[in-house]
């Protein structure tokens, strides 16, 4: 079969695959199949992006579960439970290299994205990490953010940003919400898949889907807190420096989270509607950045509530967006698909970039509002990052 229809196949599936509405849900199953196009071959491993800190990155996995709750879309299954992986500030060449996801929950994962049968699960599951599992901690206490993922996306697709904070000196908690992604693989093995997917639809919907992650991230930082719970990792974190973030509907949860819960001092939103109305309340001058794609989240656009979140906030703000980037270009997939050869053809944006402006954004908005460490980079524009434009309608 010819290089050529080998690469139309993969873009018109990847097409597929990254045109989902902005809540995350997936393509159709028929979207694209293993007899639609064929499978990409690679040569050399996958990589995230090395972390850009002074510190080695250790990672820990968790299942928390809430008794105190019921599972609203599962009840027969009892308590709410929830999957954490805390990355932290590591001691170097301590522990062992760190998956990036199972097998299973990769090719979930790729079928999810209308990339089932094109991309082997195996290249993804496999794609090289820069933490090690079970790394000694270094001494010290440090900031602790919380990052939700997309609706429908499991945890790992924030790792590289997770990973970076950490090397960076932050304890960092990606949360997978039971029932609420294609695949990920729980306590005993379990795989739960989304069966909050078949339920959500309405604005109404998407809004309560919200405020039970807001309830799960208030019940993650309870945990983390708790030396009876987590021993050596509550002793690192500072429960006075607490900060949040999401992409897509994660990204709204942490303005939820926010608004009720005092404990955490920033929010950072990654190309999400809020969903909540009114938007963006009960902040009380906390310090809250939205960074979107240009397409979708710039103030003219008709399908963004960011104007009324924008004007509900007090507090010290950021609306930026970003020229070229689509939907995903503030998780792992286009970095990952860009070193397969698949990029994204509806953006201008490469995965490499689109990495460098998240990881360079978020982190500064988190040393500002976190440690107080003054940073230019949130004050205006910059020859640096042209492509990102600061909103101030």
């Amino acid at each position: 079969m010819t290089t050529g229809y080998r690469r139309a196949a993969v873009a018109t599936a990847l097409t597929l695959a990254l045109s989902a509405p902005l809540l995350g849900a997936a393509p159709p199953a028929s979207a694209a199949g293993p007899h639609e196009a064929p499978q990409v071959s690679y040569t050399s491993p996958l990589e995230l992006p090395p972390p850009t800190g002074s510190y080695a990155v250790g990672r820990r996995t968790l299942h928390l579960v809430d008794h105190s709750r019921t599972d609203p879309w599962m009840p027969a299954a009892g308590a709410r439970e929830l999957m954490a992986t805390v990355s932290y500030p590591a001691r170097p060449a301590t522990g062992s290299p760190a998956a990036y996801m199972t097998d299973e929950e990769a090719r979930r994962l790729l079928a999810a994205r209308g990339l089932g049968g094109v991309v082997p699960g195996a290249a993804v599951a496999g794609a090289r990490t820069h933490a090690r599992t079970a790394a000694r901690p270094v001494p010290g206490r440090f900031p602790l953010v919380l990052l939700s993922p997309g609706f429908s996306m499991p945890r790992t697709t924030l790792t590289s940003l997770a990973d970076d904070l950490a090397s960076r000196g932050y304890v960092v908690a990606s949360v997978d919400h039971a029932y609420e992604s294609v695949g990920t693989v729980f306590s005993g093995g379990r795989m739960l898949e989304c069966v909050a997917c078949e339920r959500v639809d309405t604005r109404e919907e998407q809004a309560a889907l919200v405020r039970g992650r807001a309830e799960d991230m208030s019940f993650v930082i309870d945990e983390l807190t708790d030396g009876r719970r987590v021993g050596a990792l509550a002793r690192m974190i500072d429960p006075d420096r607490i900060g949040m973030g999401g992409h897509s509907i994660g990204g709204a949860t942490a303005a939820v989270v926010m608004a009720e819960d005092r404990r955490v001092r920033a929010g950072v939103d990654l190309d999400g509607d809020f969903f909540v109305d009114p938007a963006a309340t009960g902040l009380g001058g906390r310090p809250f950045m939205m960074l979107g794609a240009a397409a979708t989240h710039s103030p003219g656009s008709p399908t963004t509530d960011w104007p009324a979140a924008w004007r509900a906030m007090t507090g010290a703000k950021r609306w930026l967006t970003v020229s070229g980037a689509e939907h995903f270009s503030f998780t792992d997939l286009p970095y990952l698909a860009g070193q397969l050869g698949l990029p994204d053809p509806g953006a201008a944006l490469s995965g490499d970039r689109g990495w460098r402006v998240t990881r360079a954004y978020v982190a500064a908005f988190f040393d500002r509002f976190l440690r107080g460490v003054p940073q230019p980079l949130l004050d205006g524009p910059t020859a640096a990052y042209p492509e990102v434009a600061f909103q101030r309608p």
